[in-house]
This record gives C-alpha cells, sequence and structure tokens, in this order.
C-alpha cells in the first residue's frame, strides 16, 4: 500500500513504508465536529469509525509523519464532503446540492436511485468508497 494510492490515487515519493504513531492522528479525527455536524447519531459513528480506520492504516502505511498528517488531513476533507453529501440528500428539496457537490468533489459512487435512509446511505458510500479505494 503507497502512502495515499489507496484513498486518493498519489503517492507521494519514493521508498519503504516507516509506521507513523496514530495517536495524535486519531484524536484530530475524533476532534474534528465538521465531520459530523449536520449528521444523524448513526451516520457519524459509521463516519467516524470509517476514518479512524482509515487513519490507523495511512500512520501504518507513511513513510514520515508529514506523510501521515497530509494523507489524514485529505482523508478528513473527503469524509467532511461525504458527511455533507448524506445531509443533503436526506431532505428532497436539497438533492440538487447534493447532486452538485458529488459532482465537484468528483465523487464515483453511484449515485441513490431514490430515497435512502442516511444511515443505509452512508452505508453504502463507506462499503464503496473500501471496495474502491483508488477511484
Amino acid at each position: 500500500m503507497g502512502v495515499c494510492r489507496p484513498i486518493f490515487g498519489t503517492e507521494t515519493g519514493g521508498g519503504c513504508c516507516m509506521a507513523t504513531p496514530c495517536d495524535a492522528l486519531i484524536r484530530h479525527v475524533l476532534r474534528d465536529e465538521a465531520l459530523t455536524r449536520g449528521l444523524g447519531d448513526i451516520e457519524a459513528r459509521m463516519l467516524v469509525e470509517w476514518l479512524a480506520d482509515w487513519t490507523e492504516l495511512l500512520a501504518d502505511a507513511s513513510r514520515t509523519e508529514d506523510d501521515a498528517w497530509s494523507c489524514v488531513n485529505r482523508l478528513c476533507r473527503r469524509g467532511r464532503a461525504i458527511g455533507r453529501f448524506v445531509q443533503l440528500w436526506a431532505d428532497p428539496f436539497d438533492r440538487g446540492a447534493a447532486i452538485q457537490l458529488a459532482a465537484s468533489e468528483r465523487f464515483d459512487w453511484p449515485l441513490p436511485c431514490s430515497d435512502m435512509d442516511p444511515g443505509d446511505l452512508m452505508h453504502h458510500i463507506l462499503t464503496w468508497e473500501n471496495q474502491h479505494p483508488g477511484a
């Protein structure tokens, strides 16, 4: 696994990986209230668990602490965008905004065809993200 390739499609530098302690990185994810703002408890929990799991993987795969922080910051940005998409899709009047967000963030996962429970939608998106890490 390259430094950021599993999620973002780019690798920074060459050489072997050196694990970075992940406590500070995980704490950063857990304290970022913007990640869960506007989400229900179920969706927020799923998103934070997904981010924490990927943070641990990125910390293990990073060559330097700076690489780990860079990857985790990009991961959190993606997490905030995913959370915002789920929040917007939950309101039928905001679906146009959700579609615009998906286009501007270049989300590759398939858009829902109809109403979907926010928890189910979050699960669907995060599962797709895990199955298509380079997309």
